[in-house]
């Protein structure tokens, strides 16, 4: 499959959170500035804020101001009408990892997910692939938050929660678990505390994720034969998993694109697991969103590796797209 896709922005370290918000993308780099900007659909970006620590999820609040999640602090920043930064709500407690994406519905109330492990200390030693080693990868909650910042409840542990979507029915709160290579559904409650949590979307074969997960000699085996097939320059041909990263919206408020970070590729999920579209990328890809005036393009954030020094150190981070039809 060949590259489509155009460049928009280049020099990034690690760019995240796409959003197509108020006629312009948005977007964070969660390893250079903490810096949050807005790029108008054919203008130069537009810095708007800085925040502590690394940044990560955005969304807003109906009054239009910005909330920012700090990864280092483990705190969601609300950036005022006047142009400071507040604390929102704090979720250190809750948190045994980095802050990480965000999602706020139009009622204010914030979905927040973390690592739930040191993800970078742990690269530095081992595959990602040795995790599933029983008892397997740390599991963390979502927090939720009001739209005052109080604390709502959490949900029951995740591996790793990523990014967030509603669907079309704005009942439905759709999870990456990154590490449970799959899309995990809740419904939405009136309150907005989440219950009915069911698998959306598995993208990993069921053999193959019983075998990675198998405490005897078939595990051993399928850990070291999938850290050896994950190196970038095998990994980039490979089809066989996807581990959801950011995730994105597609116009139809039904299916799905997955930023796949295993991979150079963003896909575009049915409910059940079906790959609909497959879209090349000329690097991993960390994060997507479905924007433009007419919500047909399909805006995909990549690097060619997350690790922040190694990010921060490249500088090689791209915002690419691609039209859809």
């Amino acid at each position: 499959m060949a590259v489509t896709t155009q460049i928009v922005k280049s020099g990034l370290g690690a760019p995240e959170s796409l959003r197509w918000h108020d006629d312009a993308l948005w977007f964070v780099d969660m390893v250079s500035d903490g810096g949050v900007w807005r790029k108008p659909l054919d203008g130069d970006p537009e810095f708007v804020t800085s925040v502590p620590g690394r940044v990560s999820g955005i969304g807003w609040l109906p009054d239009g101001r910005l909330l920012a999640v700090s990864m280092d602090e483990r705190i969601i920043y609300r950036l005022e009408h006047d142009g400071s930064l507040a604390q929102h709500a704090d979720f250190s407690d809750i948190a045994s990892g980095d802050g990480n994406d965000l999602y706020v519905d139009p009622e204010g109330r914030a979905y927040v997910g973390n690592f739930g492990f040191d993800l970078h200390a742990s690269r530095k030693v081992q595959s990602n692939s040795m995790l599933y080693a029983p008892p397997g990868p740390p599991s963390t909650p979502l927090a939720i938050f009001d739209a005052d910042g109080q604390l709502l409840g959490k949900t029951d542990p995740l591996l790793f929660p990523n990014g967030m979507v509603v669907l079309g029915d704005g009942r439905t709160l759709v999870v990456a678990e990154t590490l449970g290579m799959r899309l995990t559904a809740f419904t939405i409650a009136d309150d907005g505390t989440l219950t009915d949590r069911r698998v959306w979307a598995s993208l990993i074969p069921a053999p193959l994720w019983s075998a990675l997960n198998h405490p005897g000699p078939l595990g051993r085996v399928t850990r070291r034969v999938s850290a050896a097939v994950d190196v970038p320059a095998l990994a980039k041909y490979s089809n066989t998993q996807i581990a959801p990263d950011g995730i994105g919206l597609h116009s139809d408020g039904q299916t799905i694109w997955v930023a796949n970070p295993l991979r150079n590729e963003c896909a575009r999920v049915a409910e059940g697991g079906n790959i609909l579209q497959r879209v090349r990328t000329r690097q991993p890809a960390l994060t997507c969103v479905v924007g433009g005036p007419d919500h047909d393009i399909l805006f995909i954030g990549t690097t060619p590796d997350y690790d922040p020094d190694k990010a921060l150190a490249a500088k090689a981070g791209l915002i690419e797209s691609i039209p859809l039809t």
